[in-house]
Parts: C-alpha cells; sequence; structure tokens
C-alpha cells in the first residue's frame, strides 16, 4: 500500500468542505490517544504556551513525588523513563526548541533535586547525560541570548550535587 505524500494530502485536505474536514479531523482524533492529545493542544493549549508548559511541569513534579517512594534502581529507571517519555511527547506538541530545552532542564533539576542515586547505576548516569547531550544539541541551535541562557543554567546543573 502507497501513502500519499504530504503535499497530495495538503492539495486534498484544501478540497474538502468545512464539514467534511471536521468529520476527518473527528475520526482522527478517535483512531489514537496521541491524535487526540495533539488535536486538544492544538485547539484548546497551544495559544497559552506559558500555561501549558507549567502544567507540563507541575505533572513531571507530581510524576517525581509519586517516584520519590521507590528505593529499587531498577524501579526508579523505569519512572524515569516513563516521565520522560510523556516529557519527548509534549515537547513533540509544543514544537519549540526553546520549551524543549527548558523542560528537559526542568527535568533533569528534578533528578538532581529528588537526589536520584545517579552514579549508582550506569543507566541512570546514561538517562541524565543523554538529557544534557540533547539539551546542548538543542540550545546550538537556538539564537545567542537564549543560548547563553540555557547554558548558564545547564552549568549550575551540573554543579549541583
Amino acid at each position: 500500500m502507497n501513502v500519499a505524500s504530504l503535499q497530495e494530502i495538503k492539495s486534498e485536505i484544501q478540497n474538502l468542505s468545512e464539514k467534511e474536514l471536521a468529520e476527518l479531523c473527528i475520526h482522527l482524533a478517535k483512531y489514537k490517544k496521541d491524535n487526540k492529545e495533539f488535536l486538544s493542544y492544538l485547539l484548546f493549549q497551544s495559544q497559552n504556551r506559558e500555561g501549558y508548559v507549567l502544567q507540563i511541569k507541575a505533572e513531571i513534579e507530581a510524576q517525581f513525588a509519586e517516584m520519590n517512594t521507590q528505593k529499587n534502581i531498577y524501579f526508579i529507571k523505569k519512572s524515569l523513563r516513563k516521565i520522560l517519555r510523556i516529557l519527548n511527547k509534549y515537547c513533540k506538541y509544543v514544537g519549540d526548541k526553546a520549551t524543549s530545552a527548558d523542560l528537559l532542564l526542568f527535568y533533569c533539576l528534578k533528578m538532581k533535586e529528588n537526589k536520584i542515586p545517579i552514579h549508582q547505576s550506569v543507566a541512570l548516569e546514561n538517562i541524565f547525560q543523554s538529557q544534557i547531550k540533547k539539551i546542548k544539541t538543542i540550545t546550538n541551535s537556538l539564537h545567542e541570548d537564549l543560548q547563553a541562557d540555557y547554558i548558564r543554567e545547564m552549568e549550575n546543573l551540573l554543579e549541583l550535587k
């Protein structure tokens, strides 16, 4: 089965009426939870990005608070990956590199603040270092002023014990 290119899909969507387009969006939202979440973000929260980021940070804090009861490194690792998977999904929805860098910095800061034993496990160390690497990659593509801000925040994060 051949999948149509984005250009072909775009031209076909432009030929649809408003009613047909609405029905198509509703059908797409019913098909998969991620589509519904993304459509919900676009319709209700994309105009207030700061509020959306605050909601994401609150959710991350709640996830970390729930994880604090864990003592086993295996379960800590699984929880961290779950939080990271959710965070990456939200970063993809927002589509802004500065916001992604901000959220990833917040994630790493929460790892440090909650005294996750990063250096006791290679897997935990790799999770942390891969996020630092990702933040560096993202900040290199930002404006110079934003780069300086995020680099400073990252240096402060790395100095925390």
